[in-house]
């Protein structure tokens, strides 16, 4: 079972190793889901943990429909992520139907390659989220961040099972939805996940 930590500071990333993290997200501003933390922040969070970090690319709150300089300004800071060194980046694009946006996530892959790439919850705004999980593994998406659509992962449960079958162990489906220390055990007994996601996961 691995343990990821959903962090916003430097001093968080320290302390969620310390705690038995496995792997962290940095991000800032999680108050509006996360946006993409500072350039110092990363580099002293890679520089200073052993356990690998990703970094959330979101240019702003809100939702995940993005104007050309929003998606400009994530390439920029991808390529900042692959130079210092993050294992990988969490984003999601969606067109305004609430479908993805499948053209500006191929040129975001291609450009973070060969970093590990999640793509975040933004899929969960999808009417059905587990006909696009071989889909996204074909397109080079190597985990998707999800909580079945639901508020908690236990009541996408269902869902998640489902993604994680349609899978089929090409791309890992990253169990989050409010999963704490004192749930995981219920979620790990109930979703057949291996990688988990909280914000007091640890």
């Amino acid at each position: 079972m691995l343990k990821e930590k959903c962090i916003e500071s430097y001093k968080e990333a320290y302390e969620a190793e310390k705690a038995g993290a496995n792997r962290v997200e940095l991000c800032e501003n999680l108050s509006v889901g996360g946006t993409t933390p500072s350039y110092g922040t990363i580099k002293r969070t890679v520089k200073n943990l052993k356990i690998p970090v990703v970094v959330m690319i979101r240019p702003r709150g809100g939702d995940f429909v993005y104007s050309e300089d929003e998606l400009e300004i994530m390439k920029e800071d991808i390529k900042i992520c692959k130079e210092l060194g993050v294992e990988g980046v969490v984003f999601g694009v969606l067109n305004s139907d609430k479908t993805i946006n499948y053209e500006a996530l191929k040129e975001l892959i291609e450009l973070a390659k060969p970093l590990k790439i999640t793509f975040h919850k933004a899929i969960d705004e999808l009417e059905n989220p587990v006909s696009e999980v071989k889909r996204l593994a074909e397109y080079g998406v190597d985990r998707i961040l999800s909580s079945g659509g639901r508020l908690t992962a236990l009541e996408g449960k269902d869902i998640l099972n489902e993604m994680i079958e349609a899978g089929n162990n090409r791309i890992t489906i990253v169990v989050a939805g409010k999963v704490t220390r004192d749930n995981i055990t219920e979620v790990f007994s109930v979703i057949k996940g291996v990688e988990f996601h909280g914000r007091e996961i640890v």
